[in-house]
């Protein structure tokens, strides 16, 4: 370091003895020492200053100098992060000349600032959180930088001048009174393409042995959601696969639907088969998994892999050991994600397993810091949590691109109680929710979708002219018949249109049975709904019709190809396109005892 690269003076204070701290290599030979002497002097009005020297292998080059609460980075790697600042505050632009052009001025302008920098002070840490002084211009959300290493975020800052911060590692290493760094930037993650097929962790760094990403991007977790202006409305169609979902309640790409469902009623089950329903249709998917089991995740990824599917997935996953501030950051990590690939005008699909465990891990952190709490213990800005998450997925305008992003929140309900805090809350912010049913599943019904508590607010507007013909009533038919299937069990003399639509319910609600990893495509259930809604499955038993189905469509599939082709081109179901299929089946059905 010459003389010129010191910073100019100033005033900050008045005292007669200074502390000096100086982290360096190689020891500053007696000249330099005198000059740093005659600059702290002078930037602090000092009578003398006392220099402690200690050796950090840390510092390449340069000294890493400690005065009080502030740091005074003269190293080598100081003066490229001061160099990168200039070029980041740079106006952006496209085109490349200017941009080269811009990048030389800098350059030949650029002057080294003084490096100086506030420093921290942990005053206590437990339980994954530490309270820090000194830093009175951090921001909220910004990454803070422990002297052990380890990482953290901060979350609360206070009038006092204490600021609350979560930690991103084990507090066992981090002690009162060591000293702790402002990043100035945000949570992000680096993102490229070849995180494609991965396992992350919250932080962006894999964790499936696969080796590092070589990604540069590096991209914030937390963003504004899209303006209405740069969105479009919901009309393409994600297809799921699954007929109860494509047939009753469709879900368009860049909506929201929320899945909803006590546990082990196959919450996960529905948003995997989609994920894997969606292989050749050029959709990246985005797998969530927030506090689970490493066996439940470890299954996701082998049954994602045995499809095919993982090529163009990436999983998150923050199990339930991890800290409660990793679980907190998951789903705006995937979000990040997909958001890179949306705004490249891919469309994407991100499941977020499950909003509520990620809800109680954001309790956790905020009785930590001391917030007071409100309903059920969550702290008041509960809603916001998952309102600016969620606002994220939408269908961008073709000025951006028109890439879309698609969110399956999963909620868990307490026997069934849609009504409960958080399922309100993220109901009220999604575009439809799809609520399974234990009583449905516990009979047999896969997968056991509630008719009546289930709703898609797009609606038709996400379906193809095909299935919207196809679908029909079929909605309103399976609510009546759930209905009717209730008031019968009081009566024991039913009249013969009250027992035929009783006969049509049942065969309708078996037709809707699916095996998980089994998918159907878009002819097949445009086949299955005109068929059904002829009441050709009327006169079979339920526990028949879904063996009956599969030979149906092995049928037509083999007998009658080019009907098969027919169904696919359709754009709609007109009245010559429902004869055919409806003579196939009468070919078909009178064959069958």
């Amino acid at each position: 370091m010459s003389d010129n690269d010191l910073p100019r003076t100033g005033e900050k204070g008045r005292g007669k003895v200074l502390t000096a701290e100086i982290r360096c290599t190689v020891p500053p030979d007696p000249e330099r020492l005198e000059a740093l002497r005659e600059f702290f002097c002078k930037q602090y009005a000092a009578g003398t200053v006392e220099f402690v020297i200690k050796n950090d292998p840390s510092v390449a080059d340069g000294f890493n100098i400690f005065v009080g609460e502030d740091n005074y980075d003269w190293t080598t790697l100081g003066r490229i992060r001061q160099l990168r600042r200039s070029v980041q505050s740079l106006p952006k632009e496209t085109d490349p000349q200017k941009i080269i052009s811009l990048l030389r001025e800098n350059i030949a302008s650029f002057e080294l600032g003084d490096g100086c920098q506030e420093v921290g002070k942990v005053e206590s840490v437990g339980d994954g959180v530490a309270v820090i002084s000194g830093l009175y211009d951090v921001l909220y959300g910004e990454i803070v930088l422990f002297e052990c290493g380890i990482k953290g975020m901060t979350m609360d800052i206070r009038p006092d001048g204490e600021t609350g911060v979560v930690l991103f590692g084990p507090d066992s290493e981090i002690l009162p009174g060591s000293r702790v760094f402002r990043t100035r930037r945000t949570a992000g993650i680096p993102v490229n393409n070849r995180i494609l097929g991965r396992m992350i962790d919250p932080l962006g760094k894999p964790v499936d042995g696969g080796g590092d990403t070589g990604a540069q991007v590096y991209y914030p977790i937390e963003a504004p959601a899209p303006g209405i202006i740069f969105r479009k409305p919901v009309t393409r169609p994600l297809e799921t696969g699954i007929l109860a979902i494509d047939a009753l309640f469709p879900i368009g790409k860049g909506q929201r639907e929320l899945i909803a469902g006590d546990r082990q009623t196959g919450k996960t089950s529905l948003a995997v088969d989609t994920i894997i329903n969606q292989k050749g249709k050029h959709v990246v998917c985005v797998y969530v998994a927030i506090s689970q089991k490493a066996s439940s995740v470890a299954r996701v990824m082998h049954q994602l892999t045995a499809a095919g599917a993982l090529e163009y997935t990436v999983v998150v996953s923050s199990p339930a050991s991890d800290a409660p501030a990793l679980q907190y950051i998951a789903p705006y990590t995937g979000c990040a994600v997909a958001e890179y690939f949306m705004k490249r005008g891919r469309d994407t699909l991100i499941v977020y397993d499950d909003l509520s465990k990620h809800a109680v891990a954001y309790r956790t952190i905020s009785l930590l810091l001391g917030r007071a709490p409100g309903r059920e213990a969550y702290p008041g800005d509960v809603f916001y949590l998952h309102s600016r998450l969620l606002e994220r997925a939408a269908q961008l305008s073709d000025r951006l691109g028109g890439g879309s992003m698609t969110a399956l929140p999963i909620v868990e309900t307490q026997v069934g109680e849609v009504s409960a805090y958080i399922p309100t809350n993220v109901i009220s912010i999604t575009d439809g929710q799809i609520f399974l049913d234990t009583e449905l599943f516990r009979s047999g019904q896969r997968p056991a979708v509630n008719v009546g508590l289930s709703v898609s607010r797009v609606g038709g507007s996400a379906q193809t002219g095909l299935m919207r013909k196809a679908s029909g009533s079929a909605r309103i038919d399976l609510a009546q018949y759930r209905e009717m299937q209730i008031f019968s069990q009081f009566g024991s003399d039913l009249d013969e249109i009250t027992k035929k639509r009783l006969e049509y319910g049942a065969a309708l609600t078996a037709v809707f049975r699916q095996r998980c990893r089994e998918p159907l495509s878009e002819w097949q259930q445009a086949a299955l709904l005109v068929t059904a809604r002829e009441g050709f499955f009327n006169r079979f038993p339920a526990d028949r019709i879904m063996k009956i189905r599969d030979d149906y469509l092995q049928w037509l599939a083999e007998k009658n190809p080019t009907l098969t082709i027919m169904i696919e081109r359709a754009k709609t179901l007109d009245d010559d396109l429902k004869s055919r299929i409806r003579e196939a089946a009468q070919r078909f059905f009178a064959e069958l005892k």
